[in-house]
């Protein structure tokens, strides 16, 4: 497995510099801002990538507006005791991708986030305890506890609300199997173990938060 001064330096000659990575580099924010984000904007962000796997992205921002207002606002509690009427009327409903798994999905989330946010104080507040150094667990956690959040899908959920971290990519999944660390997309709590190895050896040597580490990763390929 290479020195992440290594990868860097690839990173850096396959994008102009060292400057224009920095460039690239994902901001996060602090834990306790992470911890103060509302259950509501969680659901809200779990349901639009949902809502986007296997569809066009800027499809459905577009319609975000409609969807948020089919939801009713993601308040976690109604969307947890949907009725069978909502339900089906939501499967009616051209304002939103009428697929039922991922309706249900979602209200199984709803359900996930209610119970985590009753034990902890928050939902937010248990993502922004959980320790850098094992985070590959909370992406298997969200995986195994929530509904759809498998494959990259809680990794960009992290991401789009500040939450340092890693994204399992298509490019980020490369460079690790190119060092030696998995066989192919991570999928099991051994492999996910293994990933998390490789960013903690890499954090140490560079001092990087988890999501610029991979970012760089996946501009070295």
């Amino acid at each position: 497995m290479r020195d992440f001064d290594e990868i860097l330096a690839i990173a850096a000659d396959r994008h102009g510099g060292h400057a224009a990575v920095a460039a690239m580099l994902p901001q996060t924010l602090p834990k306790d801002d992470v911890a103060q984000i509302p259950d509501a904007v969680w659901l809200r962000t779990m349901a639009m990538r949902i809502f986007s796997t296997g569809m066009s992205t800027s499809m459905i921002e577009a319609k975000e507006d409609d969807i948020i207002a089919a939801f009713e606002g993601f308040d976690v509690g109604r969307v947890a005791l949907m009725s069978d009427d909502w339900f089906d009327a939501l499967l009616k409903d051209r304002r939103i991708i009428r697929n039922a798994p991922k309706l249900r999905a979602i209200q199984q989330n709803a359900v996930f986030i209610q119970e985590v946010s009753a034990e902890a104080g928050g939902f937010g507040r248990k993502i922004a305890d959980w320790p850098d150094a094992e985070f590959g667990e909370l992406l298997f956690w969200l995986k195994s506890e929530g509904a759809r959040l498998g494959g990259s899908t809680g990794g960009y959920i992290l991401r789009q609300l500040g939450r340092d971290g890693y994204v399992f990519s298509k490019d980020v999944v490369a460079r690790l199997v190119a060092e030696g660390v998995v066989s192919g997309q991570p999928t099991s709590r051994k492999a996910m173990l293994a990933a998390q190895a490789a960013f903690n050896t890499w954090q140490a040597q560079s001092g990087r938060p988890l999501a610029e580490i991979s970012r760089i990763l996946a501009l070295s390929i």
